[in-house]
């Protein structure tokens, strides 16, 4: 997928004045609408794109070069999708099909639902749902209040917009744009037909619904973390040729050093980058073919994604001492890429247990 020059512009301006702000703007998000990329792993049938994993990943990654909010808002918009095959059909298609459709949500159980006629009535507060203040539904998973001393069911509901209290709380040092705030519901009624297993089988037969969650989380981050390493990478080398002049007569060894340093950690990002998309490519093949994945190549793909994450984090804190103060600046753009890259790395799925 190429992005045009015009919105890459814009989505980096409106990140040079949007980190404190926190939001992506309509224009952006109509780029996103026309362009489907919430939508990559919907169905054609609902107006999605239904790409391939390891197409989605570059795309993942390209998102996340251009701008790390950016990128992470497509990839969970994107992951979003994996509902349109879990929830009945109808529903699927009433939720799914419609050019603005994307989830927000969390996937703890961090909730309560009383059985009722007709469904259920539910309760609860998750954190950390990107997306939250422009998605067209929210996902959620609950607990099943039961008979005392059983074991909870646990089982997944979507939310319409106007069931959901946006609780604008996330305040973290990077990815400031997601809008990963908490959500909460209080008493709300969903239909049972509006409810979900996601262990169910899928009603469509694309090989993306079968594939197992935590190989798609893991490597759908390790993409993000390799875009966002990228840019970091390409903005220090912007720096060292703007301070080449300066430092080839005042400090011509720091400016041999950095060159030098930039040379490697590229050199290195290519070939840890060539390793994470041969083995994703070719495990994905295998389960095309086969219909399953191994625990093997779980593994397999687990510590790829893994090692890729923690690699771009040493390539990130093997150039950044050699920029000097100006990058300590919050409003520096090396420094909020270098937030971003230490808040996508942060999360579970990518550090080894």
């Amino acid at each position: 997928m190429t992005f045009p020059e015009a919105i890459v512009r814009e989505i980096r301006e409106n990140a040079d004045h949007g980190d404190h702000a926190g939001r992506l703007t309509p224009r952006i998000l109509d780029f996103i609408y026309e362009a489907k990329l919430f939508k990559l792993f919907v169905p054609k049938d609902l107006n999605g794109l239904m790409l391939p994993l390891p197409e989605a990943l570059r795309v993942f990654e390209q998102a996340s070069r251009i701008e790390g909010s950016f990128g992470w808002l497509v990839t969970i918009g994107s992951g979003g999708g994996f509902f349109s095959a879990t929830l009945p059909p109808d529903q699927a298609k009433a939720l799914f099909s419609g050019a603005n459709a994307v989830v927000a949500g969390s996937g703890h159980a961090n909730g309560i639902a009383r059985r009722v006629e007709g469904g259920y009535v539910v309760s609860g507060q998750w954190k950390y749902c990107s997306g939250s203040t422009y998605a067209s539904v929210f996902t959620a998973n609950c607990r099943i209040e039961g008979e005392s001393g059983e074991e909870a069911e646990i089982r997944s509901f979507a939310f319409l917009p106007d069931q959901v209290n946006v609780i604008r709380d996330w305040n973290s040092f990077g990815l400031k744009a997601t809008e990963s705030h908490s959500i909460a519901v209080d008493n709300a009624f969903v239909p049972a037909e509006r409810t979900f297993d996601i262990m169910s089988a899928p009603n469509f037969d694309d090989p993306i619904f079968k594939y197992p969650f935590m190989p798609f989380a893991q490597t759908s981050f390790a993409a993000v973390s390799l875009g966002i390493c990228r840019h970091l990478l390409e903005e220090a080398r912007a720096f060292a040729d703007a301070k080449r002049e300066e430092w080839s007569h005042s400090r011509p060894e720091r400016l041999g050093g950095l060159l030098r340093a930039l040379d490697e950690q590229e050199q290195e990002l290519e070939s840890v980058a060539g390793r994470f998309y041969g083995t994703v490519e070719r495990t994905w093949e295998l389960f095309v073919s086969v219909g399953f994945m191994t625990e093997e190549q779980q593994r397999e793909v687990r510590e790829v994604s893994q090692g890729l994450a923690r690699s771009t984090l040493a390539y990130a804190h093997a150039i950044f001492p050699l920029l000097g103060m100006a990058v300590l600046m919050e409003d520096n753009l090396i420094n909020r890429i270098w937030r971003d890259l230490h808040t996508v790395t942060q999360h579970s799925v990518l550090v080894p247990a």
